[in-house]
């Protein structure tokens, strides 16, 4: 493990990071991600936001961020809806910076994210990929409050990754040049098969120690694509397929990770059932 030292009290320039956020139906929530980029102390140097056919008043409010900020928010909008993988893709393919962060419409980033996690993969153009610790939080928390520390980096391994899904998608940023991409109209554990292909490839990834992004939904019982349990399940049981087909792992490695995943998927059941239990 690596120890980052502090950031120098300066002030800091614009960072080369494009901002992805997929949006579908967030005007409740959308603010309050779009603030916690504003409040940055080292802004990003471009903010691309996508409307996955919202088809309400999502993208009239995308586009007042955009009036507000026409030399760095950009707007893009699809005809149809498509799910978070295709939407962020469309924001990934669109961005002008040599590294891509991405943020979900209804979560929010401490104002040291980009800061520290630019200037770590900066200062290690090995990385490929980073990710960090997160906080569930309530809705009224004030994600500026969180006070950070020493912030550690660990390398995160191929079998380690395989086992579980080590990053929210909301904590990570990549180079905009890797060859892959989320898998287009995959709506569950799309961001576990991409983090996958690129330490299969052999690529650096690591993980920061500071808790940097604020996640409001509990993981269990919430409405959207954390409630659908099985859907979740037939989607990392498809990695594992789709890893093998590619030669990622073996048969026996293949067969293992199913069965483990069963189990996982079990576990997660007794857990919801206890959640909708106390919640009544």
């Amino acid at each position: 493990m690596k120890e980052i030292s502090a950031p120098r009290a300066e002030v800091l320039v614009d960072a080369p990071v494009s901002v992805v956020i997929p949006c579908f139906k967030c005007t409740r929530t959308i603010g309050r991600a779009f603030d916690s980029i504003v409040q940055q102390t080292q802004k990003p140097a471009e903010v691309i936001l996508v409307d996955d056919a919202s088809g309400d008043e999502t993208l009239e409010l995308l586009c007042k961020f955009r009036l507000e900020y026409p030399d760095w928010v950009k707007v893009i909008a699809l005809n149809e809806n498509q799910g978070a993988a295709s939407a962020r893709n469309a924001g990934w393919n669109a961005a002008c910076q040599p590294y891509v962060a991405f943020l979900d419409a209804d979560d929010a980033w401490h104002p040291k994210k980009i800061e520290i996690q630019y200037n770590y993969m900066a200062t290690h153009s090995e990385i490929a990929l980073s990710g960090h610790m997160h906080r569930k939080s309530g809705s009224h928390t004030k994600v500026a409050d969180w006070e950070i520390r020493e912030c550690m980096a660990m390398p995160i391994s191929k079998n380690s990754l395989l086992l579980s899904n080590r990053f929210i998608t909301p904590s990570v940023m990549l180079k905009r040049e890797i060859p892959f991409r989320f898998a287009e109209g995959k709506r569950h554990m799309e961001d576990h098969l991409l983090w996958l292909e690129i330490v299969c490839a052999q690529m650096a990834v690591i993980k920061l120690s500071a808790d940097l992004a604020a996640i409001y939904k509990p993981a269990y019982g919430a409405a959207g694509l954390s409630a659908q349990l099985w859907s979740m399940e037939r989607g990392d049981l498809d990695n594992y397929g789709q890893l093998y087909q590619s030669g990622c792992i073996n048969f026996i490695q293949w067969l293992g990770l199913c069965i483990y995943s069963v189990l996982k998927f079990v576990r997660r059941l007794i857990l919801y059932w206890g959640y909708m239990r106390w919640a009544k």
